[in-house]
């Protein structure tokens, strides 16, 4: 059974059809200090960018740049790669046999295979 709900793909594939400015209205964009290397302009300013996706619930984070608009950038192109996978069905997989020719196949192959060692056996 899938996993996902109907109405979560349903969010998720209208949430990828929007443009940025939509996509960005259906979030809560959040900023923070984000550490790491980039020196006193990245410890003081709130550059680094929180993005929840309210209808499916998704949180991405951006924090590897030194400009709050890039990082909401790369948020965003993360939020799109995340609910891409949510957006496909998965076709439905349908049980399946084997045809007859490949049964008979099956069964002569076996039949060879049996055969080689019953005349090994012989050889003693």
């Amino acid at each position: 059974m899938d996993p996902v709900s109907p109405a979560l793909r349903e969010a998720a594939r209208r949430a990828l059809s929007l443009p940025a400015p939509a996509l960005l209205a259906e979030c809560e964009v959040s900023v923070f200090i984000g550490g790491g290397p980039g020196g006193q302009h990245r410890n003081k300013t709130e550059s680094a960018v929180r993005l929840v996706h309210l209808p499916t619930g998704i949180t991405v984070t951006a924090t590897e740049r030194r400009s709050q608009l890039r990082n909401r950038d790369a948020a965003l192109e993360r939020l799109r790669e995340r609910l891409a996978p949510l957006a496909v069905r998965p076709k439905p997989r349908r049980p399946t046999r084997p045809g007859r020719g490949a049964v008979e196949r099956r069964i002569a192959d076996k039949k060879k295979h049996g055969q080689r060692k019953a005349s090994r056996r012989g050889m003693e």
